[in-house]
């Protein structure tokens, strides 16, 4: 049995739905950002980072979104949510969800949590101010050269693509109009649509 920790509107999303997607025996936890749940020491035995999600395995305890991902396409092979059996591809989709993780989500992270990078509030309120060109700048890369069709990697849906919709859920709120990126747009509408994104969005609004 596998526990999810997650909270709501965060990445944590992503790994929800892949566990959706693969079948796998999991339940989760609502970890309450308003509440401060991330910094309790209940939380921070599980994941002393103090951020979601965490992923409970029978062999230990798993963070950061893209090892979960790839954690549970190896676990569940047969879901067929990555090409586990081509180096090569295997690679690629570790760099799309890796530039998700290292460079996208950190550009994202500078309209809410600056404080993270600086103290003084007028350079908090310039990386605010930046957030809609240097989180469009990365959607510019994805609709262009990284993104596939009707998937992330073509034809075949991996673990990249409830990953890029997750992000994507965010474009409005970062100041950014996804009519500039139809590919990522369409993408996001697609994902929509399915029933394993349909339940892992309806519990984590619930």
């Amino acid at each position: 049995m596998l526990t999810l920790y997650y909270a709501a509107h965060t990445c944590s999303l992503a790994s929800h739905i892949a566990l959706e997607d693969a079948g796998a025996d999991y339940t989760t936890v609502r970890i309450s950002f308003a509440n401060d749940e991330q910094r309790q020491p209940e939380y921070l035995a599980i994941n002393p980072k103090g951020r979601v999600p965490a992923l409970v395995t029978g062999r230990g305890i798993l963070t950061e979104t893209p090892a979960m991902l790839a954690f549970i396409a190896q676990s569940f092979p047969l879901a067929r949510l990555a090409p586990l059996d081509d180096p090569f591809l295997f690679a690629q989709v570790q760099a799309f969800n890796l530039y998700l993780c290292s460079t996208l989500h950190v550009a994202h992270s500078h309209r809410m949590r600056g404080y993270r990078w600086a103290d003084d509030p007028e350079a908090i309120e310039a990386m605010q101010r930046k957030v809609p060109q240097s989180v469009a700048a990365c959607y510019e890369l994805i609709e262009h050269q990284m993104l596939g069709a009707p998937w992330v990697m073509g034809e075949t849906y991996t673990i990249c693509d409830p990953y890029l919709f997750t992000m994507a859920q965010w474009l409005e709120g970062d100041g950014v109009d996804p009519s500039r990126f139809p590919k990522v747009r369409d993408h996001r509408r697609r994902m929509s649509e399915r029933p394993q994104v349909q339940r892992a969005v309806a519990e984590e609004l619930a």
